[in-house]
């Protein structure tokens, strides 16, 4: 299959970009059961959707190839040409549950004591035109899930330690004999940790994380614009039972300018001129992001006539280099004429030989034609 042809890998495991490893794995296990070639002999159709799934979960299962899958697309993980059964070196964990591998080959290990990556986290964040052209250093104000100080994320109170839980005797999990096979369940009394707190901590009441309010500071890059997607790693929640933390995601919108408009790096603006600048051409004051420049516009200049300054657009966010600012000029036809500008404008019809007596008086043919389509 084409790059250029390949399904999102979000899309194919149905998850949103800012998903967890967890909702990574879990849409994973759910694809493979469904397609797996076992259930689906002889159905090339669902074999190739079992492939899909897997090359999307061998990618976005790995921090770093999921990182150049987020910057780059497809391309940034070039590398990757289908489906790899060595990916999953830990099978049993993934589809351990729904098929009981885990127990059938005597691999089952407590889940509830397992380091468990943080959540990510979502910041929405606001900004002016020309923040968004020049970039900008911001100070977030990001409400999080923390690992408790008092008790370093165990949940109890200081001076104590959980205690292993006397219902699994520590394994997490309780098993029944049912005839030739062993069934396990999670323990109910430590929800499948093992452990047990007798006296929570005073902070977090034996959950380990509390809720705070950090700061965070985030360098804004020239060049983004409504839609980009900033990451910024390690700043999510905090994991569970050590496990790494999440990232925090920045999503940008950027408020309308009154002057101008933004397609890509280029800027569009619109500058009015008179007809007789117009016809004569010359040069013309015109507002950029920069400040005021000076833009020489040709004689005869038509209305809507576009009119280019280089290197006066958005910084590019991939490579050196701005995008271009477009002029469009746009002709002003005077509502009102003094007695000289009208004289002027008979002396102009007469050298251009226009018939003398018509219902339409000169500035009027002279409106027209500056207007026509």
């Amino acid at each position: 299959m084409a790059t250029t042809e390949k399904r999102d890998y979000y899309e194919i495991l149905g998850l949103q970009r800012n998903a967890s490893v967890d909702d990574i794995k879990k849409a994973y296990r759910r694809l493979a059961v469904k397609y797996h070639p076992d259930k689906n002999p002889d159905d090339s159709d669902a074999e190739e959707k079992f492939k899909e799934a897997a090359e999307a979960y061998g990618v976005l299962s790995d921090s770093e190839k999921r990182e150049r899958y987020d910057r780059f697309g497809h391309q940034g993980v070039g590398g990757m040409n289908g489906f790899d059964p060595n990916q999953f070196a830990d099978f049993g964990d993934i589809l351990g549950d729904l098929f009981g591998f885990g127990d059938f080959f005597g691999t089952s290990r407590r889940r509830g004591t397992r380091a468990g990556r943080g959540n990510d986290l979502r910041f929405d964040l606001e900004l002016e035109f020309e923040e968004a052209v020049f970039g900008k250093d911001v100070t977030l104000n990001v409400p999080r899930i923390v690992t408790c100080s008092t008790c370093n994320g165990s949940g109890a109170k200081q001076g104590t330690q959980p205690v292993t839980c006397g219902g699994c005797g520590g394994r997490g999990q309780i098993r029944y004999a049912q005839g030739f096979f062993a069934v396990s369940r999670t323990c109910p009394q430590c929800g499948g940790s093992g452990k047990v707190i007798k006296e929570p901590c005073t902070s977090c009441s034996g959950a380990g994380r509390i809720r705070e309010e950090k700061q965070i500071s985030v360098k804004i890059p020239a060049g983004v614009d409504e839609g980009s997607r900033l990451r910024v790693a390690g700043e999510g929640e905090s994991g569970v039972n050590g496990g790494p933390p999440g990232d925090l995601y920045v999503f940008i919108a950027v408020k309308d300018h009154p002057k101008f408009t933004r397609r890509e790096y280029d800027i569009h603006s619109e500058e009015w001129v008179s007809v007789t600048r117009a016809a004569l051409g010359g040069e013309i004051p015109v507002q950029t992001i920069d400040g005021t420049e000076s833009l020489r516009i040709a004689s005869g200049t038509q209305p809507n006539q576009v009119f280019r300054l280089r290197g006066k657009g958005v910084q590019f966010l991939d490579r050196s280099g701005r995008g271009d600012h477009y002029v469009h000029v746009n002709v002003r036809i005077p509502s009102s004429l003094t007695e000289e500008q009208r004289h002027i404008y008979e002396q102009l019809a007469a050298i251009e030989g226009l018939p003398a007596g018509e219902n339409k008086g000169v500035f009027d043919k002279v409106k027209d034609f500056f207007t026509a389509e």
